[in-house]
């Protein structure tokens, strides 16, 4: 499962990253943040137009908003 495909509110770690999907500069900008293998995220939001663009995670006590290209590059196990 993708985090992109996560339900609202379930719990998840990412179990891995296709970090060839993002451009390094975008890849450097998640990692700052702690996402990255191991983290525990949930989705809090989606947006509301067409492609359901952008998805804000919640990530620790931050509130983080992905690019749905970013979210699907990222696998994820529910908790």
């Amino acid at each position: 499962m993708t985090l992109d495909t996560l339900q609202p509110l379930a719990e998840a770690e990412i179990t891995s990253v296709d970090w060839d999907q993002l451009a390094p500069e975008e890849a450097k900008r998640l990692r700052a943040l702690g996402i990255d293998v191991g983290a525990h995220v949930a989705i809090a939001n989606r947006g509301i137009f067409l492609g359901r663009d952008p998805i804000a995670i919640t990530i620790g006590r931050m509130t983080v908003a992905l690019r749905r290209v970013h979210a699907k590059a990222m696998s994820v196990r529910a908790l």
